[in-house]
């Protein structure tokens, strides 16, 4: 096990808190740290302004399909479902239990910030190819975060949705920044929901709660988002070249190193499915870097020795920060910022290293196959 992944439960306790009853999962959503998902707004006259025409073949397929809404009856619990939790849960550890809470109530607000998202452009927009794509990516997320939440319920942890929209601040991006980080993010989110699946579904007893059997159909809905917004992008080659290419490289190693030391926080999770972190972390990195070939044409180097030492320093300085943070006063201080200045410095030495190019496939569409 590497340095990164070997943490302790009292370092892990400090990154990702502790959930003891409702008020405390709602805090938890509500905060915004540098690695809980954010809520986002835009500039709606630029959504309005898109054009899809170039790729008007391939997005009338994909409109049918989510017209087809395959998963219309895919987010209900079985009749196994209650007995599995109440026959498992009893079993995890007071620690496992704590890194499971904060799996659910994170990918829970991850969901509903798509959702939100989506929502509100469909609101803001008259252009009638976004407004009809919004409409059914939020439908999507929607169904999601209520899955995810009616698991938080059965530890009387249920979030308030409506109150988590009204309290959760909001970041503005502009709209191509929206489309690298949300493609992503759609993106990574099927290669982490993918890689989890297909182990679990290989080893079915470490599979210790049965949410875990819905994710093979769930992360095709993110399969697809992600293929919505590829769409977008090379319909408007702009959003790809030029500078743009700098900020396509800012938003893979962000997305990366923020999955990379939020995972590192969850090493029993991980255990108890039969992975390393690393490992795990790795293979997904691995899969989203093949998908993004279809839209980016750099993708960083995941197998570069400095890109692995530092993203095991990122998780040092995280940790470094989080015992800070808790030692309060003028000396905690003092270490928040040294750690801050010493992760900056570490992004940007990973961003500078040498990327690799793509040419992009004249067929954009992709399976998701893996």
């Amino acid at each position: 096990m590497t340095q990164a992944a070997a943490l302790d439960f009292d370092h892990v306790e400090l990154l990702i808190g502790t959930v003891e009853n409702a008020a405390d999962a709602n805090a938890k959503a509500v905060r915004n740290t540098v690695l809980s998902p954010r809520f986002y707004t835009t500039d709606f006259d630029a959504m309005d302004k898109l054009n899809i025409e170039p790729v008007r073949a391939e997005w009338d397929i994909m409109m049918k399909e989510y017209e087809g809404d395959n998963n219309h009856d895919h987010f209900q619990r079985d009749a196994a479902f209650a007995d599995e939790v109440r026959e498992l849960m009893p079993q995890l550890s007071p620690e496992m239990r704590q890194e499971f809470l904060d799996f659910l109530i994170s990918s829970l607000t991850s969901e509903f910030s798509g959702c939100i998202l989506y929502n509100e452009v469909r609101k803001h927009v008259k252009n009638p190819d976004i407004k009809q794509l919004m409409t059914f990516m939020a439908r999507d997320e929607s169904r999601h975060a209520g899955f995810i939440n009616q698991s938080l319920r059965d530890f009387d942890l249920g979030i308030d949705l409506g109150q988590l929209k009204r309290t959760k601040s909001y970041t503005f991006f502009k709209p191509k920044f929206i489309f690298y980080a949300t493609y992503l993010s759609e993106k990574i989110g099927y290669a982490r929901y993918i890689t989890i699946y297909r182990q679990l579904e290989k080893h079915p007893d470490k599979r210790f709660h049965p949410i875990f059997r819905w994710f093979e159909r769930w992360c095709n809905d993110e399969f697809r988002h992600g293929e919505s917004f590829a769409l977008i992008m090379r319909a408007n080659p702009d959003l790809l070249r030029g500078v743009n290419l700098l900020w396509i490289r800012f938003f893979i190693l962000a997305v990366y190193a923020t999955m990379y030391v939020r995972d590192h926080t969850r090493p029993l999770l991980h255990e108890a499915m039969g992975f390393e972190s690393t490992e795990y972390d790795y293979e997904v990195f691995r899969i989203t870097s093949d998908i993004a070939r279809q839209v980016f044409p750099v993708e960083v180097d995941i197998d570069h020795p400095a890109f692995r030492a530092g993203m095991t320093r990122l998780v040092e300085l995280s940790i470094a920060n989080a015992k800070a943070k808790e030692r309060g006063g003028v000396i905690g201080l003092l270490g928040r910022a040294t750690t801050a200045v010493q992760a900056a410095f570490t992004f940007g030495r990973l961003y500078l290293l040498p990327v690799k190019k793509n040419t992009l496939p004249a067929d954009i569409r992709m399976q998701p196959t893996w």
